[in-house]
């Protein structure tokens, strides 16, 4: 069987498992687990909290530092849109696309590179190659999140990660985190006549609002010297105030939904520790003042750590030498790649398939997409020997 057949063979079982990201992936990591030890890895399976899903890490070759991960999340978008042509959950090929949900976002890459697996087995390895299957990457990189800090925690040190999302094979070597925030103001309700007796939580809102936005036009002056994204600073929004009840009323409760998509990581430790010393030197006592039980508190709704353009990349002189390429581009959507980067490694994103299928009905990937990753898979082998 070629590297392609066995690329859809696997490609078909996985589109089979729903591993929608509100329901559990456990059976699609039971699959692979068996799948991969049948090849000789070793392989680690990490559960949440409450156990309904799980993070794989699989090794083949020696226990040592050094090695390249080859990472793929393995939860999908609901597939509810209107206009699918056919059951978003069962593989349809019609010769030169492949549908079904994660067909490109992202079971194609994990196929392929399972795919792959019983070639490396059969080599010699001189340098470790890993499997790196997460969940819920697309509620907030919340499994990448805990596998890094496993891997931490286990004194673990690859050196290289590949992440294929959908990028047509293009090497990513950047994209800015996506941090999403709620921050709620518990205040004290009284009648709008005599404001000073209450503790109103939209006027607060409002002033915490407003220190964010100074530190927007802050950020802008902390650009990063030949900074490549468009801008190139790091931005911070706001999405959504709501609070009060109504025009007479002292507000009791309010809520902000904001965000920052950091350039660097120092940018995001700037904003937050920016708004927790004017909460804790200005909001709160002026609030606590009239009622001592008042509070703000942020909820951190997602924190996508960006991936930084570095000088010094292994990873992408690997993958520009396996795929031919001699250029890098960076991207406005998120991935798993800044928290791999975060334990010290290189990293780069590629991928099979377009990002402009992705989250969308008949979601699909050409199989000359396939075929291409499959290559950069099979080069791989001269790497790792």
């Amino acid at each position: 069987m070629t590297n392609l057949a066995s690329t859809l063979d696997i490609l078909d079982k996985l589109i089979a498992f729903p591993t929608v990201s509100t329901d559990s992936n456990l059976a699609l990591i039971d699959y692979c687990s068996e799948y991969l030890e049948e090849q000789g890895a070793r392989v680690q399976v990490f559960e949440n909290e409450d156990g309904t899903k799980a993070n794989l890490f699989a090794t083949l070759g020696p226990e040592a530092d050094g090695g390249i991960v080859l990472s793929g999340h393995s939860d999908v978008v609901p597939a509810e849109e209107e206009g699918w042509q056919s059951d978003p959950f069962r593989m349809h090929d019609d010769g030169n696309q492949v549908f079904g949900r994660g067909t490109c976002d992202m079971k194609g890459f994990i196929a392929a590179v399972m795919a792959l697996a019983p070639t490396y087995a059969d080599l010699q390895l001189r340098r470790p190659i890993h499997f790196s299957f997460t969940h819920d990457e697309e509620t907030g990189c919340l499994g990448a999140q805990d596998l890094v800090g496993q891997l931490r925690d286990q004194g673990l040190k690859p050196a290289v990660a590949i992440i294929g999302e959908p990028t047509e094979m293009r090497i990513i070597e950047g994209h800015k985190g996506c941090c999403e925030y709620t921050t709620h103001f518990k205040g004290l309700e009284g009648h709008g006549s005599q404001p000073d007796l209450g503790v109103s939580a939209v006027e607060y809102a409002t002033r915490y609002v407003g220190r964010l936005l100074e530190l927007r036009e802050a950020l802008k002056q902390r650009s990063p010297a030949g900074s490549k994204f468009d801008p190139p600073w790091s931005t911070l929004q706001i999405g959504r105030i709501e609070g009060g009840v109504a025009h007479n009323v002292i507000a009791g409760d309010c809520r902000v939904d904001w965000e920052t998509r950091p350039v660097v990581a120092a940018d995001l430790a700037f904003v937050k520790q920016a708004m927790k010393d004017y909460c804790d030197q200005q909001l709160l006592p002026a609030m606590r003042a009239v009622h001592p039980d008042a509070d703000i508190l942020t909820e951190v709704i997602g924190e996508v750590a960006g991936l930084e353009p570095m000088s010094e990349n292994e990873a992408l002189r690997l993958v520009q030498e396996l795929t031919g390429a001699n250029a890098a581009d960076l991207v406005a959507f998120g991935t798993e790649a800044g928290l791999f980067q975060s334990l010290g490694m290189s990293a780069v994103v590629c991928g099979p398939g377009s990002i402009q299928q992705a989250h969308k009905a008949n979601e699909y990937v050409c199989l000359d997409q396939l075929q291409r990753c499959i290559a950069m898979l099979e080069g791989l082998q001269t790497k790792l020997v």
